[in-house]
């Protein structure tokens, strides 16, 4: 398919540019998207839209380059005879004002710019030069940081005013385009620049899979990315329909029924919850850990408190209550529990949602502990020494003062400072279970460490196994 046909079908299947709409080109003077603007002038007449103009943001990001990036495309425009629109921002100092990095505070200046540069262009939508390729690297580098669906569904042909003609065109094609035209265009040097993870990902990454496992692995990414796009599109609807049902609007903010939202599936209990945060965190960024913080929340059944960006969530009875935070206040108290183990035995902890249960076993002979069971007591399975255990034990919650010493640490630790430490949020430090021994030694914090004076060495024979098991 000739590069003019693929981007007059991407235009045509998404509605990205209906009849009698203006369209600003967003020029960076790089080859895609001098492309796309050439592309875009050869289709107006008979798709019935019009070519408003020319935006360019200059980032202030590389000296005379950007200057000159900025002159080539006021020539640009001159030469095509449209009117150009140019802001000047000093990315560098904005992204301290906005806590993000250069490549984030970049993307919010640019689209941000976009909105303004249509309204003075008059133009109903802003084009932008995104390319297949583009949305495969995307992908990964989504995937990599452990996005879900709508992550992984990378960029939409059109979200707002922006719309992406070029999405469904690959890298190549346009460049051949741009080769067969003669067409002058910049180069950013900042493109090769490794230290940028979409750079590492487009030159070594992708080249590599592409060589070595997956021929056309660029259009697999493509189709990945669609499919999740469209189920996610599909669960975020269902999930407004849920939200409807679940959530309450109040005056301080929102309350969700917490036993209706263990009854839906998962993934929709997490997408509602996510409606949820975002009505009352403002401009706050909801994540996944905020998200799971609350369904962990939900799960537990605590009373307490919990903090987390722009939101605090509490229980009263079956309602969880949302309202904005503006600082981190002191967490209402969690009712405190005690539970008796016997080794061997289990018991149920509801408020944590766990049991927890307690074995003997005994070494192997002519092997060492070390070899059967892994001894770092930071996961589910605690393995301790059994000749050092006064039981019976105790299941807890934390106690003001706890102390202990972890694991082949120097010195005796606050658990408060060990939760503070992992980076736990506050409603699960209230739930953790703290296992203790009859002289109310802390033998096991659950899922954070094992004491020191409980070790296994290598002349241990007997071993009590404790394990925490999700209810």
């Amino acid at each position: 398919m000739k590069i003019i046909d693929s981007v007059r079908s991407t235009v045509r299947r998404y509605g990205l540019l209906p009849a009698g709409s203006r369209v600003a080109v967003a020029l960076s003077g790089g080859a895609d998207s001098v492309a796309l603007l050439y592309l875009l002038r050869e289709i107006a007449e008979e798709e019935a839209f019009q070519v408003a103009g020319v935006a360019h943001l200059n980032h202030l990001l590389r000296g005379a380059d950007a200057d000159a990036d900025e002159r080539f495309c006021r020539e640009c425009a001159s030469k095509l005879d449209l009117p150009i629109d140019v802001e000047r921002i000093d990315v560098a100092a904005l992204a301290p004002t906005l806590q993000a990095s250069i490549e984030h505070a970049a993307h919010v200046a640019r689209y941000e710019f976009y909105e303004r540069a249509a309204t003075r262009l008059n133009a109903t939508h802003v084009a932008v030069a995104h390319t297949k390729d583009d949305q495969a690297e995307t992908f990964l580098l989504r995937l990599l940081r452990g996005a879900g669906p709508r992550g992984l569904g990378g960029m939409h042909p059109r979200a707002g005013v922006v719309v992406r003609p070029l999405i469904e065109t690959s890298r190549a094609a346009v460049r051949a385009f741009v080769a067969e035209g003669r067409l002058e265009f910049r180069e950013d040097a900042s493109n090769h620049d490794l230290t940028i993870p979409r750079n590492r990902i487009r030159h070594e990454l992708l080249p590599l899979v592409e060589r070595s496992y997956a021929p056309g692995i660029v259009d697999a990414l493509d189709r990945a990315a669609a499919i999740a796009r469209e189920d996610a599109e599909y669960l975020d609807g269902a999930a407004g329909d849920a939200a409807a049902r679940l959530i309450s609007r109040t005056r301080a903010g929102v309350e969700l029924d917490a036993d209706a939202l263990l009854r839906e599936p998962p993934a929709m209990a997490r997408r509602v919850i996510r409606l949820a945060q975002r009505a009352v965190a403002g401009a706050h960024f909801v994540g996944f850990d905020a998200v799971e913080a609350v369904l962990r929340f939900v799960v537990s059944k605590s009373t307490g408190q919990l903090d987390l960006p722009g939101h605090r969530v509490n229980r009263r009875g079956n309602r969880l209550v949302l309202t904005t935070s503006r600082g981190r206040e002191k967490p209402l108290p969690a009712a405190d529990f005690s539970y008796p183990l016997d080794i061997p035995g289990w018991v149920k902890v509801p408020e944590a949602a766990c049991t927890i249960s307690a074995d003997m076993n005994t070494v192997p002979f002519g092997r060492v502990a070390k070899e059967v069971w892994r001894l770092t007591g930071r996961g589910d399975e605690a393995v301790l020494e059994a000749g050092r255990l006064a039981g019976p034990l105790l299941v807890r919650n934390r106690r003001p003062g706890d102390r202990f010493r972890p694991l082949g640490l120097e010195g005796r630790k606050k658990l408060q400072d060990l939760f503070v430490d992992a980076k736990t949020d506050r409603a699960e430090r209230e739930i953790t279970p703290v296992i203790v021994d009859r002289t109310g030694q802390i033998v096991w914090v659950a899922g954070h460490g094992l004491a020191e004076a409980f070790r296994v060495t290598e002349t241990t024979r007997d071993v009590v196994i404790l394990k925490r098991v999700p209810i």
